[in-house]
């Protein structure tokens, strides 16, 4: 056709038959591109479609006629997926784990105050903020699809996840007083409420992978003063414990010192006791003679000839009179 009307162009002489022959030509042609056009499209819209899943989503198909009406049992993984619009529908969810916050600070979430309210064993309603992270087993995306039928997963965080995670908070809160979920037992509580919530979360394959407060829960001023000064009592009485326990163990430390030095004292003074009663019992008259007998011969060995200035003998005292000149 192209050759024919470039022929034409080229003759440089049209008469009114093959204008009006070309104007049909084209008119032809472009009747049969326009409806060529219009029939890919509804065949890619109604009849085949295609769309992409990309990493860290499942996509679920949902049968939208036929007996089979609803969720497949079987996930569409990643990739590039066929489809027929008018038989089904393709929904995509994240798999990745989804963190959520709801706290009285407008600045986070959603820019409403989201904070969360629960009541204690005693009744004293209780407000934290809280964080939770979770994420859909890709194996149970149906299963989740089938009980929630959600198509945006904000629905369900903000909606449903929310209920079971205030609800759950209240389940366990009825059973702990106030100053045991502000206080030393608050890790147990948090421990407890996230087994809950995986507990009504297992049947459709949602997994709590965190949870837990954003800073100290809220309580009345009067009570969280009362708790702080039974801490403060608390810790110094057992500062007060433990310097009368060093006290104590000093003391012992000192009497048993004690203790120690006089028994060895003791010991000390019957070891001299004992000698001094086996020297006694040692000295005899025969002893104390031979013991004088040689005390005399050890002056006779040393004597060098001088008379002494004072003698004794037969018990009296002999004294040395001044010479004559």
């Amino acid at each position: 056709m192209f050759n024919e009307i470039l022929n034409k162009a080229g003759g440089g002489n049209f008469d009114d038959d093959n204008g009006k022959r070309m104007l049909r030509l084209l008119l032809k042609w472009g009747g049969i591109a326009v409806l060529v056009i219009i029939a890919l499209n509804l065949f890619f819209s109604y009849f085949v479609s295609i769309t992409r899943i990309g990493a860290g989503y499942e996509g679920v198909e949902i049968s939208l006629s036929g007996s089979q009406r609803g969720a497949s049992e079987i996930p569409i993984r990643t990739g590039w997926v066929f489809y027929s619009p008018l038989k089904s529908q393709i929904i995509e969810f994240p798999t990745f784990v989804q963190t959520v916050k709801w706290t009285q600070d407008t600045t986070e979430g959603r820019g409403t105050n989201e904070q969360m309210s629960f009541n204690s064993k005693e009744g004293m309603e209780i407000y934290a903020d809280v964080s939770l992270s979770y994420a859909i087993d890709p194996a149970r995306v149906p299963d989740f699809y089938v009980k929630y039928r959600v198509n945006d997963l904000a629905h369900f965080t903000h909606g449903i996840l929310r209920d079971v995670v205030r609800n759950s908070l209240n389940e366990v809160a009825s059973t702990y007083t106030v100053e045991q979920i502000y206080g030393e037992n608050k890790t147990e509580f948090l421990m407890k409420v996230q087994q809950m919530i995986q507990q009504k979360m297992d049947p459709v394959g949602v997994g709590i992978q965190q949870f837990g407060f954003i800073g100290a829960p809220r309580v009345p001023s009067v009570i969280a003063s009362a708790i702080t000064s039974k801490a403060q009592a608390i810790q110094s009485a057992e500062r007060a414990r433990n310097e009368l326990a060093e006290t104590q163990a000093e003391a012992a430390k000192q009497i048993a010192a004690a203790e120690g030095e006089a028994k060895a004292s003791v010991t000390r003074a019957q070891g001299e006791a004992e000698a001094n009663r086996i020297r006694q019992t040692s000295i005899t008259p025969q002893l104390l003679e031979l013991r004088k007998l040689e005390n005399q011969r050890a002056l006779i060995e040393r004597w060098n000839g001088a008379l002494p200035s004072v003698q004794t003998g037969n018990g009296q005292m002999l004294m040395e009179l001044p010479s004559v000149k």
